[in-house]
């Protein structure tokens, strides 16, 4: 869990950078209806979590460097005894201010008489530009306000600052809290798949190692941090493939990629494994040339390197693979110039991972890949999908594997957050033979 005081943290170190004469916004995510009148499971906005912890929708989240004593103010819904009946406990005024660390808290009803006044002085106005329509229509409400006020002299803003890019490149770089949230995620997930390859069998359905994978998660206070794919034979394929309604045959892989979520905290985890718990020779011998290029990529992932250099060593070590096994034809230096491989690998190696799946940062600026730093979390996945209706020689058609795991940056090399996740071909098959 993440200290209340990381949070405040968090929250003056970006007053610190948007400057004394400024007034930081930030509002909550909506509630969204999944059909009629029932709404979608709550998920508070990334940013709003990570300034401050809070997931309750209807808040309005203040930063005020200039203000003597609320600097750190939450607007959001006063605790209700007959909502509270029907959903559950709210937290209310009292405690965002005693247990979120805010130096004040009002009611979100006030907020149209509050903002005006809090605004008014303010030079500098940051925000989430462009991220909410609606709440970017209310801001100029606020500001009219100030403008159009009889018999007073206001000053209102005249300078907008776009906050995202600064929110963003401050979640870029992981706490130690952080890192363990993450880690305690990995470890969930991938004692989840431990749990699939021990249930697989011939005859089962995607389906019921996905039940697996759902009653692990529900068990240890998490859920899935994105839709699971479990794809076996061709649906092993599809890059996004969710329906898992097909069945397990006898002499197929299945690829399963499926992830937890802790804390808010992501993992993402994929693991290759033959349906009957024994590779074959050919699948052995594609999945060997898939798990060399992740060891290679991993290694790579060094301070200092940049972006592409991970998904650069992959790509060479999967395109000497496919050469090794007359899947592709020409020399090396062939193969990487005219991007041959990319029939069989069509994706890059990785991305960024916290609070989101596929998380902030950049991976270029100004044309430039950037580079790694320490504490830094990024997912490294390399695969090879040969469809069955690719021009490969048949005996290898009909065959996708990826093995994706999570790695911090550091100063000592890459750490495996989520190493618990077996993927060495003796291990799986120990595991599955039981």
């Amino acid at each position: 869990m993440i200290k209340t005081s990381e949070y405040i943290k968090r929250r003056q170190q970006l007053m610190k950078i948007a400057g004394a004469n400024s007034i930081t916004l930030l509002g909550s995510r909506p509630e969204y209806l999944r059909n009629g009148d029932v709404h979608y499971g709550y998920r508070q906005d990334s940013d709003f979590y990570y300034l401050s912890g809070f997931n309750e929708p209807d808040a309005v989240l203040v930063l005020l460097p200039g203000n003597r004593t609320e600097k750190q103010v939450l607007f959001c819904r006063e605790a209700d005894p007959k909502k509270i009946m029907w959903d559950g406990p709210m937290v209310g005024t009292q405690g965002a201010v005693d247990h979120y660390g805010f130096d004040a808290a009002y009611d979100i009803k006030e907020i149209d008489r509050r903002m005006p006044l809090l605004l008014e002085g303010c030079e500098k106005v940051c925000f989430k530009i462009g991220d909410n329509n609606d709440f970017h229509q209310r801001i100029a409400l606020w500001i009219k306000a100030i403008e159009t006020r009889q018999g007073q002299k206001s000053k209102a803003p005249e300078e907008f600052m776009s906050i995202s890019h600064v929110i963003h490149d401050m979640r870029l770089y992981k706490s130690p809290a952080e890192i363990k949230c993450l880690k305690k995620s990995a470890d969930i997930a991938a004692a989840a798949h431990i749990r699939m390859m021990q249930s697989c069998q011939a005859g089962q359905y995607e389906y019921d190692l996905q039940a697996e994978y759902s009653k692990h998660l529900i068990s240890h206070r998490s859920h899935s941090s994105y839709p699971p794919i479990i794809g076996s034979g061709e649906n092993g394929n599809i890059l996004h493939y969710i329906n898992n309604d097909q069945q397990l045959h006898d002499g197929d892989l299945v690829l399963i990629d499926a992830g937890a979520e802790y804390d808010y905290y992501a993992s993402d985890i994929t693991r290759t494994f033959p349906v009957n718990g024994c590779f074959n020779a050919r699948q052995k011998d594609l999945y060997e040339v898939v798990l060399q290029a992740q060891t290679d990529a991993i290694d790579a992932v060094q301070v200092g390197s940049h972006w592409n250099d991970f998904h650069d060593a992959a790509v060479k070590t999967i395109s000497q693979g496919l050469l090794d096994l007359n899947i592709i034809k020409g020399s090396l230096a062939q193969v990487l110039e005219e991007k041959t491989y990319s029939h069989y690998y069509m994706h890059m190696t990785g991305h960024w991972l916290g609070l989101d799946v596929h998380d902030c940062g950049d991976y270029r600026v100004d044309d430039l890949w950037v580079e790694l730093e320490d504490n830094m979390v990024l997912t490294v996945e390399p695969g090879i999908y040969i469809s069955e209706h690719s021009k490969a020689p048949k005996k290898w058609r009909g065959m996708g594997i990826r093995i994706e795991d999570d790695v911090q940056v550091t100063k000592k090399g890459p750490v495996v957050l989520s190493k618990n996740a077996p993927k060495q071909i003796a291990d799986i098959e120990h595991i599955m033979r039981g």
